[in-house]
């Protein structure tokens, strides 16, 4: 029975990130439960993030990248030379180690793909667990065009080799991994058409955001007032997927009479957010809200850009149900945090006149409303605890068992 266990990921405690506290929290049960010598393959470095310091679990390989620096060029060329380090270490680790390949650095499933293909001896085992899928966020970041042939050939690599198991964040973005896989198996294998995926790959959805063995803090933080207010929050990332205009149009319209704002932002489009907000009144502005306070704030703004649905998947909303607050999510209705979770939210449309829309949410808001959604936040999180438990427990599975 295989009891040895890699993940692989960029990130890892302690450094801060929900994707490193989310391999955390796996190998920390697959440890406690089942036995398992899980293994850790990361580089160093410490990247902005909002997750907590943990304590690392696990056997830790940390590697370091051939280039640190500010360049970006450079640092995108790095993280692409890093994932070819990351799976080379993983396999040389044991071969009979089943491995978990996340999604960072960009195209380290494109490795994967490379490195651990069916037919190569030794023959490894090994499961794709999905965050962000590249290289097609390239193209919606408008780094590439989607008909440039190097664009392509990486596609084509990327879904050359399916993995022998795939944990997604949700169904929605399972089944167009499913059919990505497919269809490229198709062409690869002389197939004239590619017909949609029916369940051809061995799935489990394991939403990013709900860590298992989180706790939450019952003290009142500084920034909590017993004040009577409606307490909102965009507390992580705000990067190229996510919608800067939809958080200034919050911050034109929220009433700090009724309502408070936290902002605890960091990446590319942070800082033009915080300039505009750090002179209202009823905003505080903080470096960072640890994942145990999430459950002081009652309405969490969440928001994707419509061309990433499914390219990316904020955990901050999933993070949110599962500290008991509710959502403000701007974004399309495909994606899987509004399929997910929209009992638990309300809707903001991308494509509609986002000033009005808040205004007409926040004049209709009121504390009974609130209190249902939260009520109905309550509820999916113990549906969210259930199918974490129940993810955790496929994954234990299919490490257990051989090829």
């Amino acid at each position: 029975m295989n009891r040895k266990v890699v993940i692989v990921n960029r990130h890892y405690p302690p450094n801060p990130g929900i994707t490193g506290e989310s391999a955390w929290d796996l190998a920390k049960y697959l440890i406690k439960n089942h036995q398992f010598e899980v293994h850790i393959v990361h580089i160093e470095g410490n990247d902005d993030g909002g997750g907590a310091r943990r304590v690392p679990v696990g056997i830790v390989h940390t590697l370091s990248s051939i280039y640190d620096g500010k360049n970006k060029v450079l640092k995108q060329f790095a993280g692409f030379l890093d994932g070819y380090i990351l799976i080379r270490k993983a396999m040389k680790i044991d071969k009979s180690a089943t491995i978990i390949v996340m999604t960072s650095p960009p195209l380290l499933p494109f490795w994967a793909s490379l490195l651990l293909k069916k037919g190569t001896p030794p023959e490894r085992k090994w499961a794709l667990w999905s965050m962000d899928l590249f290289p097609e966020a390239f193209v919606a970041i408008g780094m590439v065009t989607e008909k440039n042939a190097v664009y392509q050939w990486f596609l084509k690599k990327t879904y050359k080799n399916a993995p022998n198991k795939l944990i997604a964040l949700g169904r929605k973005q399972a089944e167009v991994l499913d059919e990505k896989y497919y269809k490229q198996s198709a062409i690869h294998n002389g197939h004239q058409s590619a017909q949609k995926s029916t369940g051809k790959l061995d799935t489990t959805i394991l939403p990013c955001g709900v860590i298992f063995h989180q706790t939450y803090e019952s003290q009142l933080p500084t920034w909590r007032k017993l004040d009577g207010k409606i307490y909102f929050g965009y507390c992580g990332n705000l990067n190229d997927a996510h919608n800067e205009e939809f958080l200034i149009e919050f911050i034109k319209a929220f009433d700090p009479e009724k309502h408070h704002l936290v902002l605890a932002l960091y990446g590319k489009k942070a800082q033009n957010v915080l300039e505009f907000a750090k002179s209202i009144e009823g905003i505080t502005i903080l470096p960072n809200v640890p994942r145990s306070q999430l459950n002081f704030l009652d309405v969490h703004l969440v928001s994707l850009l419509t061309k990433y649905t499914h390219f990316m998947i904020p955990s901050k909303a999933v993070s949110a149900v599962a500290a008991g607050g509710a959502i403000l999510f701007c974004g399309s209705q495909e994606s899987d945090n509004w399929d997910m979770l929209q009992e638990a939210a309300w809707l903001i449309r991308e494509e509609a006149n986002l000033g009005e829309q808040i205004k007409e949410y926040l004049s209709n808001l009121t504390a009974a409303d609130l209190a249902i959604k939260k009520q109905n936040s309550l509820k999916l999180n113990i549906d969210l605890q259930q199918n974490v438990l129940k993810a955790y427990e496929e994954i234990a599975d299919f490490c257990r068992t051989g090829l």
